[in-house]
C-alpha cells in the first residue's frame, strides 16, 4: 500500500510543477506533432485554450512563410534524429499576433528507443529580443558614429594601455592603420622625452584614480612628425565596478595652438611695444575712468610711476579749472557716445607743471558690445605748440615788416615829390622876399609861407625817417654821458605833472647812432607818454645791456644791444591797435593834437640804425616802448658842427634839373648868391656841354632824373673824365642818395639860400679826390 502511494505521488507533484511555470509554454506532442497536453502558460502565451488545440498539429503556431517552408516538419525530423532541437523565430498567437519565440523540442522514446512523442517548451522572448535589437542598433549606430568621426582619434585601451580598437579619426590624426596599431601600447604616440619621464603610465594612473584625465602636449605620428594634441582619457568599469580599460579621445589642435602661440607672441610684442614707447602715454581705464595700466611713456610724460597712479582717476591730470568745469566726465561721455574723443589742452604732471597735450580717448567694448573700458593716448606737444605759436608770430612779424616796408616805399616816394614841391615854395619865397623889399604885409605873408614850408619839411623828414631813408650822421656815443642833457630835454617837454626818472647806469655800452635823431625819438616817445597821462603820472627812461638770441625779438637781430625803454603809467594802448602804432599818420589823438608821425620817426630811426623797436601795453597799466640799438665797439666820437663856408661870387654853375619849376628856383637862388647859372634838363645835356668844351666852375645836379643816366651816374662820369670839375648833388630822397653821400657832397631838398651857399663853398674848397674803385 505504502509502496504504491510512493510510486503514484510524483505524478500530481510534476503536474503541479508544470502548471506552476508561467513564463514558458510546456506541452506534449505525439509522434506526428499533434498536441497531446497544454499547460496554463501555453494557453496564456499562445492564446488558445486546451480544448482548442488538443489533437491539432503544432504547425498552426508557425507563420505562413515558415509553414510554406515546412519548418515544423524539419524541426520534427531533426528532433527524431538528434533528440533535441533548439530554435528561435516568429510564432503566431490565436489572434494572429506574432511574437518572438525561443523554443526547445525534445524527443520522447519508449523502452525500445522508438520515438513516441515530443516535449516542447516555448518562451515569449519578444521584449528581451526587442531590447537586444535596440542595443544592437545602438551599438551599430555608435560604431558608425565613431568610425565616421575623422577630426578626433577615438580608441579603446585595455587596463594596461594596449590599443584594442581604432577609428578613422585616429588613423587620420596619427597615421597608423588599425592592423598596424591594435595590440601595441599607446605610449607609441608619446615623444621620447615624455616616455623617459614616465608620462604614459602617469596618465593611466591619474585617469584610473580620478576617473578622467585631460591634458595637452606634443604627440608623435607614424612618420615621426609632431603635433600638439588635446587628450581626454576616461576609465571604463563594468556593471560590477571592475576596471576593464580606458577610452581615449585625441584631437590635433596644432593650428589652434599655433594661433594661440601667435596671439600670445603678438600680445607679448604688443606689451613690449607699449612698454617701450616713451613719447606717448598709453593708458587703460576702466568704465569709470580709473587707471588700470600704465606704460613707460606715461611715466616719462606725466611723472608718475605705475604703483603711484594705477587705481586713481584720470581727473588727476586735469587742471583745477577743467575739473571744476567737468571736463574729465565730458571726455568719457563723448567717447561713449561717439566712440572716440580727441582734444588738445593743458594737463598737469606729478610735479604740478603744465604741458600742452594731444589726447585721444577710444572706447573698448567686448564681443557683445558692452563697455569694458577706455584706451587713452596722450602726447606732450608743448614744443610743437610753441613752435606753431612762434611760427604764427613770425608770420605776423613778416607780414608787419612787409607792410611797413610797403608803407615806407610809399612814404619815401611821397616825400621825394613833396620835397620838390617844397623846394619850389621855399625857393620862390626867398626870391620874393628880396624883390618885395620892406613891404610889411608882404613880409608877413612870406613869413607865414616859410613857417608852413618848415612844417612841411619836418613832415617829409619824419616820413623819410620812417622809410629809413633819412640821411643820418651816426657817431659812437655814450648814453650815460648824455643822461643829464636828456633829463633837461625831456623834463621841459613833459611838464611838472609827470614825474620823470632817467636810469642810465655808467656801464651801459656805447651805441652808434645819429645823436639828434636819437634825442628826437626819445622826445617823441616822451610827448606821447605825456599825452597818455592827462592827470599826471610817472615816466621812466631806462637803459640796459642785453644779449639777444636770434628770434627773441626778431629772427634777424642777435648779439649785444643796448635796450632803451621808455615806460609810462598812462591809459595804455588797446590790443587791437597795438600793431599799428608805428604806421605813418596813425594816431588816436584828437584832431590837431598830432600828425601821427612821431612814432614813425622812432621806428624808422631805430631800423635805420640797425636795431628794432618794440612796444608792450596793457589797458590801464601804461605802455613800454623799447629801442634795441646795437652795441658799438668803436671809440667814442663827437658831433662836429657844420663847416663854415660860403660860395664866392661870379661862380659859373651848370644846373642839371629835369623839373622846370625847381630848376627856375635853383637858378634864381644862385643868381642871388652872385653866381652865373646855366640850366640843362638832363644828364645827357650836361655831358654835351662839357664835350663842347665849356668848363663850369661847379656842376649842381639833381640825383633823381628821367632818362638813362641819373645825377649820380653823371657825377661819376664827370669825375672820371673831368676830375677838376667839382660836383654838388641834391635830392629830395632816393636810394642812390644814400650811396652818393659816401662819394659826393649832398644838399637835401628843400634847401635855403644859406644852405646852398654853404654847400657850394664846401665843394669849391675841396681838392679833387681820387676816383674810388667800384
Amino acid at each position: 500500500m505504502n509502496s504504491r502511494k510512493r510510486s503514484e505521488s510524483p505524478s500530481p507533484t510534476f503536474q503541479q510543477f508544470v502548471e506552476a511555470i508561467d513564463d514558458a509554454a510546456i506541452y506534449m506532442l505525439d509522434g506526428e506533432g499533434r498536441v497531446m497536453s497544454w499547460s496554463p502558460a501555453a494557453a496564456r502565451i499562445n492564446g488558445w485554450r486546451r480544448e482548442e488545440v488538443e489533437g491539432q498539429s503544432f504547425r498552426r503556431f508557425f507563420t505562413p512563410e515558415d509553414q510554406q517552408a515546412r519548418v515544423p516538419e524539419a524541426i520534427l525530423v531533426r528532433a527524431r534524429a538528434e533528440g533535441r532541437v533548439q530554435s528561435e523565430g516568429w510564432r503566431l498567437r490565436k489572434n494572429g499576433e506574432r511574437f518572438w519565440a525561443q523554443a526547445s523540442l525534445h524527443a520522447i522514446r519508449d523502452d525500445s528507443g522508438a520515438v513516441v512523442g515530443f516535449a516542447k517548451i516555448t518562451r515569449d522572448m519578444t521584449q528581451p529580443r526587442a531590447a537586444q535589437q535596440a542595443l544592437i542598433e545602438s551599438e551599430r549606430r555608435f560604431r558608425y558614429l565613431v568610425e565616421g568621426v575623422v577630426d578626433y582619434a577615438i580608441y579603446m585601451l585595455d587596463p594596461n594601455g594596449v590599443v584594442v580598437n581604432w577609428n578613422r579619426g585616429a588613423e587620420r590624426a596619427k597615421g597608423y592603420k588599425a592592423e598596424e596599431i591594435i595590440g601595441r601600447h599607446f605610449s607609441t604616440f608619446y615623444t621620447a622625452e615624455d616616455r623617459r619621464a614616465g608620462v604614459p603610465a602617469l596618465v593611466l594612473e591619474r585617469a584610473l584614480a580620478e576617473g578622467r584625465w585631460e591634458t595637452e602636449g606634443w604627440r608623435v605620428r607614424k612618420d615621426g612628425s609632431r603635433f600638439w594634441a588635446s587628450v581626454v582619457v576616461d576609465a571604463i568599469h563594468d556593471d560590477q565596478g571592475r576596471h576593464i580599460g580606458f577610452t581615449k579621445i585625441t584631437r590635433d589642435i596644432s593650428e589652434r595652438q599655433a594661433a594661440q602661440e601667435a596671439l600670445a607672441q603678438s600680445e607679448r610684442q604688443f606689451r613690449m611695444l607699449v612698454a617701450g614707447v616713451v613719447d606717448y602715454a598709453l593708458i587703460m581705464l576702466d568704465p569709470n575712468g580709473v587707471i588700470t595700466n600704465w606704460n613707460a611713456g606715461a611715466e616719462n610724460i606725466k611723472g608718475y610711476q605705475a604703483d603711484e597712479i594705477i587705481g586713481r582717476h584720470i581727473s588727476i591730470f586735469y587742471t583745477e579749472a577743467d575739473r571744476a568745469a567737468g571736463e574729465p566726465a565730458r571726455a568719457l561721455l563723448t567717447a561713449i557716445d561717439q566712440g572716440r574723443y580727441e582734444a588738445e589742452a593743458w594737463r598737469v604732471r606729478k610735479d604740478g607743471s603744465l604741458f600742452w597735450a594731444n589726447v585721444v580717448l577710444d572706447t573698448i567694448r567686448d564681443e557683445h558690445g558692452e563697455l569694458v573700458g577706455f584706451a587713452k593716448i596722450t602726447r606732450d606737444i608743448t614744443e610743437r605748440r610753441n613752435a606753431q605759436i612762434e611760427l604764427h608770430a613770425a608770420h605776423e612779424r613778416l607780414a608787419q615788416a612787409q607792410k611797413m616796408e610797403a608803407i615806407g616805399q610809399l612814404t619815401g616816394g611821397v616825400a621825394h615829390d613833396f620835397n620838390n614841391l617844397l623846394m619850389v615854395v621855399v625857393g620862390q619865397t626867398q626870391l620874393l622876399r628880396r624883390r618885395l623889399g620892406d613891404d610889411p604885409r608882404a613880409a608877413k605873408a612870406l613869413d607865414a609861407i616859410e613857417i608852413a614850408s618848415r612844417r612841411g619839411q619836418d613832415l617829409t623828414r619824419q616820413l623819410l625817417a620812417f622809410a629809413r631813408r633819412q640821411r643820418l650822421n651816426p657817431i659812437v656815443l655814450s648814453l650815460h654821458a648824455r643822461a643829464e642833457d636828456l633829463s633837461q630835454l625831456l623834463g621841459a617837454s613833459v611838464g611838472r605833472g609827470v614825474a620823470l626818472r632817467i636810469d642810465i647806469p655808467e656801464g651801459i655800452w656805447p651805441v652808434e647812432a645819429d645823436a639828434g635823431e636819437l634825442e628826437l625819438a626819445l622826445l617823441n616817445l616822451a610827448v606821447n607818454a605825456r599825452d597818455a597821462m592827462p592827470n599826471g603820472g610817472s615816466l621812466t627812461v631806462l637803459a640796459q645791456n642785453v644779449r639777444l638770441k636770434r628770434g627773441e625779438i626778431d629772427r634777424e637781430i642777435a648779439g649785444d644791444h643796448v635796450a632803451v625803454t621808455v615806460r609810462d603809467t598812462g591809459v595804455g594802448i588797446p590790443p587791437d591797435i597795438l600793431a599799428r602804432v608805428f604806421e605813418p599818420f596813425f594816431t588816436t589823438k584828437e584832431v590837431n593834437r598830432g600828425t601821427g608821425l612821431g612814432l614813425s620817426q622812432v621806428y624808422g630811426f631805430v631800423e635805420q640804425s640797425g636795431g628794432r623797436a618794440t612796444v608792450t601795453s596793457e589797458l590801464g597799466a601804461g605802455a613800454s616802448f623799447t629801442l634795441y640799438l646795437p652795441r658799438s665797439t668803436k671809440p667814442l666820437g663827437t658831433v662836429s658842427p657844420p663847416p663854415e663856408a660860403e660860395a664866392p661870387r661870379g661862380v659859373r654853375v651848370l644846373v642839371v634839373e629835369d623839373n622846370p619849376e625847381v630848376a627856375e628856383v635853383a637858378a634864381g637862388l644862385l643868381e642871388q648868391l652872385g653866381s652865373r647859372p646855366r640850366v640843362v634838363a638832363s644828364a645827357d645835356a650836361a655831358l654835351r656841354v662839357l664835350l663842347e668844351g665849356e668848363r663850369p666852375d661847379v656842376i649842381f645836379s639833381d640825383i633823381v632824373m628821367a632818362g638813362e643816366m641819373d645825377g649820380l651816374a653823371l657825377a661819376r662820369r664827370v669825375r672820371a673824365e673831368w676830375p677838376d670839375v667839382p660836383i654838388l648833388l641834391t635830392s629830395g630822397y632816393s636810394h642812390n642818395a644814400e650811396k652818393a653821400a659816401q662819394e659826393f657832397v649832398i644838399l637835401p631838398k628843400p634847401y635855403q639860400l644859406a644852405d646852398l651857399s654853404r654847400a657850394l663853398g664846401v665843394v669849391l674848397d675841396q681838392p679833387p679826390e681820387p676816383i674810388p674803385s667800384h
